[in-house]
Formats: structure tokens, C-alpha cells, sequence
């Protein structure tokens, strides 16, 4: 049977959807503090302060506060984020409007512990900053904090929003309450991430506000849809960090309502929309002097839809197996959708090997195939088969690829007096190498130059008889790569391989062109 909270969400639902009240105006402010300074033994934070002007540049484009109503605080201490919701709460208290609804925003992105904020060298205690927004005379109040240890203020790991409804922005609030979110539960660190160049929790936030949480598509970005997009894409972002999966929290104490509208896309007066193709996930940057990152949009996402202000903008795709760049030109009012193929395509090693390390640090995989060894030194020329597999590390200025191969090389001699008799050598070769290269890209080939060094085991017969002698070489090479689909490339190489076999007071020395032909695929 359906829980007593399911059906009281249900009641509460279609009480709110039967209702036929007077409209009214909904007036929202905000609060906006940052601060990329802690204590003494904390380090610098590089984002906080521009992640909470982010945050107070949305609240003005499409989350219905207009600038008059927001108080941004960069770098200020405890006693002035004190004032300041002093200060507005008491605005609140005198400028609104018989019959109005009101809603209040408090940002804070810096450092913190499970029971103070810390703004530089001053404290602020959590517990009295939830109270200044618990005392708001605004009807609803949205606390938002980006910081360690902050889901002390929710005690929980997650939540469970209430199922959403369809409410526009101007409609009449119908409740009052608080909504609380953070970015970490009780013992978790908040991180930053120097790609996004702000917060886990604040950079998907903000996208899911701008369109990437709209679910539903109806262009209304409730609190449920944005705690969802935000818990699952911060999640899946920082379990790939050395810091840990952080995992942001949820608490919503709303009466006599659903849910509560957070963004309107379809009010946003003068944006554009940005639809970004599926198969890759897409950042979208300003393109001025620092390129912030103003929203995401991941391969898997329903919606592909941001809405911005007008500009060009640059995007950046990261697909199975390339990535995508260039730059989009959005117009007011209208919709830009992003043709994949006419962006600049580089394909996984060549972009390791332009240093772009942030993106992508390096790329590895397997590759196998055949080889082909000629005696340099012999007239006959013959060339015998052989096969080689083995792993292919690229990084920025180097590539490593140690390998195994085999081969077996049958030679026939005859002697000029006596032509009926001919004299046969086998030689079964098997080394372990390691070939290091350095690597440029010429369009869609790379080509490497470098040096090989293995060793391995030589199997000798000659006369009936067996003769089995250690084996090492070096080898000047040079290589060719070529991309094929997907994730795959076509390798070829050449080496002059020079090899001494030691043993019974032999040191014999030889030399062979080796030629590999191989099929890749980088993991």
C-alpha cells in the first residue's frame, strides 16, 4: 500500500492544483557571500568568490531577483554577512507589498566546518546563520551552502524531494517554508576543480539551473529537479578525485506546497537558448579573458538545452573518443543548436601531446599484430613472419610501449661444389622490449622517433643440433599512427634492430629490420 507521506504529497499536489487563489507578486531577494580565505592552516580557495558571483549573475537572469534585491559580499568578513541579512531581512520586513509573496536566497561558497563558516580570520556559526534565514519574514527561504562538513545543518546524506509541480514564477507562493541545500554531508570535504574553474556542487548547480535539470521540459527548474542533477552529477564527478565522492545533501520544509520554482527559462527576457548535440559531454565557456565555465550539458542528459545571455560563447565536447572544439554565437530569443561536425575534431593521443593536461593527462591501450624480419646483413633478402602485441602508454612529451614478440627465421645454404647439398639453420627468437618514442602530429597521422631496448631467449638449430643463448638488442625506430573509428588506430613501425646472443663463450652479433603492423585501441 502507498505510504502515508506519499499520499499526503499526492493531497498536498492537488489541493495546490484545485486551488483558485487571487494572484499576487512574488518578490525575491538574495544574499550572495564568497570567500576564497579560511583559516590560517587552511589552503587558499581559488573559486569561491567568483562561484558565488556566478551564483548572484543567475539569481539576476533567471532566478527572478533583480539587482536591487541582492547583497553580494566578496572577501568580507563574519560581522558584515552578519549585517547584510540583518539588513535584508528587515527590507524584506518593510518594502513588501500587502498581498505580495516573497522568497530569499543565502549563498555561501568558502571554507567551513560542521559547526562555523570561515570568512578569512572571523567565524561564523552555522547554527546562527540558519537562524538569521529561519527568522526571515519572507515567506520562503532557500539556504544554499558550498562548503565542507555543511550537511551538519541537514543531518542527512541525500533526500527525498517532494514530486514537483508546474508552478510559474509569478504565481502566489501558496506556503511558506525552508529549503536547505549543501554541497558535502556531515564528515565530507567540498572540492574545486581547476577544468571547471569553480566548485563540483556550485558549477552543476548552476547548469541544472540553466536548463540541464529541466526533466520535465516544461523550461521550470524546480528544487527537485535541481537537488537530483546536482547530487548525481557532483557524485559522479568527485568519485573520480583523490579527495573522495562527495555527496551533497538535501532538506525541504515546505507547508502547503510541492515544490518550489527556483528558475523560469521561459521568462529569462533577452537570452538565447544553446542545444548541444548527444555523444559527448559539453562545456560551454565565455569566451573572454578568463573562460569561465557558465554550464555543462553530460553525453547521457535528456535535455541539451542552456539558456544564456547573448554572446559567443566556446564549446567544448568531450566524446568517446575525441575531443570537440570551437565557438557558438547565441542570439536573443533564439535557439543556436551546435553542429559537431564542423568543430575542430583531435582525437585522444595527439590532444595528451598538446599538453592540455587538465583535460586529459594521458591515454593508454593494447594493440596486436604481425611483423615482418629481414637479415639486414644477407643477400637473400628473405623476410620471415612474426607477431607482436603488447600496451601503449602516450603522455605529453613521451610514449612508452613495452611489447613481446616472436618470430622464427629458417635459412637454407648450399655449397657451390656440391649443389644437392644444403645445409638448413632455424633460429626461434622471443623477446620481452621496451620502445620509447617521442611523437608530432602532421594532420591526422602522428609519426615517432625513438630507440627500442629488450631481451629475450634465442632457440638455434643447426647440424641436429640445439643451441639456446640469451639474446639482447637495441634498435633505432620510427612509427606511424593513423586513427580508424571510434577508439581505434592502425600502427606501423620500422626498427634496425642490432642483437648480440651470449652463451659457451659465443658473442655473436646480427642484424634484422623488423617491420610491425598492428591494430590499437586506446581504453
Amino acid at each position: 500500500m502507498p505510504s502515508v507521506a506519499i499520499i499526503a504529497g499526492w493531497i498536498a499536489v492537488l489541493a495546490i492544483a484545485s486551488a483558485t487563489p487571487v494572484r499576487a507578486d512574488t518578490e525575491r531577494f538574495a544574499v550572495v557571500i564568497g570567500h576564497n580565505t579560511g583559516a590560517a592552516d587552511e589552503q587558499q580557495l581559488r573559486y569561491a568568490e567568483s562561484d558565488a558571483q556566478r551564483f548572484a549573475d543567475l539569481l539576476g537572469d533567471i532566478g527572478g531577483v533583480p539587482d536591487e534585491n541582492q547583497l553580494v559580499l566578496r572577501g568580507k568578513t563574519a560581522e558584515q554577512a552578519r549585517h547584510a541579512m540583518i539588513s535584508i531581512n528587515e527590507r524584506i520586513r518593510t518594502s513588501l507589498r500587502s498581498g505580495a509573496d516573497s522568497v530569499l536566497f543565502v549563498y555561501y561558497s568558502g571554507h567551513g566546518d560542521a559547526d562555523t563558516l570561515h570568512l578569512g580570520d572571523t567565524r561564523l556559526p552555522l547554527r546562527e546563520l540558519e537562524s538569521l534565514v529561519r527568522g526571515s519574514p519572507a515567506g520562503v527561504r532557500v539556504l544554499v551552502i558550498d562548503s565542507c562538513r555543511s550537511g551538519s545543518i541537514t543531518r542527512v546524506k541525500g533526500g527525498a524531494p517532494a514530486r514537483p509541480s508546474t508552478l510559474a514564477t509569478a504565481a502566489p507562493l501558496l506556503g511558506e517554508g525552508m529549503v536547505v541545500l549543501t554541497a558535502s554531508t556531515f564528515g565530507e570535504d567540498a572540492q574545486e576543480s581547476d577544468q571547471l574553474g569553480g566548485s563540483f556542487f556550485t558549477h552543476y548547480l548552476l547548469s541544472g539551473l540553466r536548463g540541464a535539470a529541466d526533466e520535465d521540459g516544461d523550461r521550470i527548474i524546480t528544487v527537485a529537479e535541481a537537488f537530483s542533477y546536482t547530487r548525481d552529477q557532483t557524485i559522479v564527478a568527485s568519485s573520480r578525485t583523490l579527495a573522495g565522492t562527495q555527496h551533497p545533501t538535501f532538506h525541504y520544509d515546505l507547508r502547503g506546497r510541492a515544490d518550489l520554482v527556483l528558475a523560469d527559462l521561459g521568462s529569462a527576457a533577452g537570452h538565447g537558448k544553446l542545444t548541444l548535440p548527444a555523444g559527448a559531454t559539453w562545456l560551454v565557456m565565455r569566451t573572454v579573458s578568463s573562460r569561465a565555465v557558465v554550464g555543462e550539458i553530460a553525453a547521457d542528459a535528456r535535455r541539451r538545452t542552456l539558456s544564456l545571455r547573448p554572446g559567443t560563447y566556446a564549446v567544448r565536447g568531450r566524446a568517446r573518443d575525441a575531443l570537440l572544439d570551437g565557438t557558438a554565437i547565441v542570439a536573443a530569443g533564439l535557439d543556436t543548436v551546435v553542429d559537431a561536425s564542423k568543430l575542430d575534431r583531435t582525437t585522444y593521443a595527439p590532444l595528451v601531446r598538446k599538453g592540455k593536461g587538465k583535460i586529459l593527462g594521458g591515454v593508454s591501450g593494447p594493440f596486436a599484430g604481425f611483423s615482418a624480419y629481414t637479415l639486414a646483413l644477407d643477400e637473400s633478402l628473405d623476410t620471415f613472419p612474426g607477431v607482436v602485441a603488447g600496451w601503449m602508454w602516450v603522455r605529453p612529451s613521451f610514449t612508452l610501449s613495452p611489447r613481446i614478440s616472436a618470430t622464427r627465421m629458417v635459412h637454407r645454404y648450399s655449397f657451390p661444389d656440391e649443389p644437392s647439398l644444403v645445409d638448413e639453420q632455424s633460429l626461434a627468437l622471443v623477446t620481452v622490449d621496451m620502445r620509447v618514442t617521442r611523437a608530432w602530429d602532421l594532420g591526422r597521422f602522428s609519426f615517432d622517433l625513438g630507440l627500442v631496448m629488450g631481451g629475450g631467449r634465442s632457440h638455434t638449430t643447426h647440424n641436429l643440433t640445439n643451441e639456446y643463448h640469451p639474446d639482447v638488442h637495441i634498435d633505432a625506430t620510427l612509427g606511424m599512427n593513423l586513427p580508424l573509428w571510434g577508439r581505434t588506430y592502425l600502427g606501423a613501425e620500422v626498427a634496425a634492430q642490432t642483437h648480440i646472443a651470449f652463451g659457451d663463450g659465443l658473442d655473436d652479433v646480427g642484424a634484422l629490420l623488423a617491420t610491425n603492423l598492428f591494430f590499437g585501441v586506446w581504453l
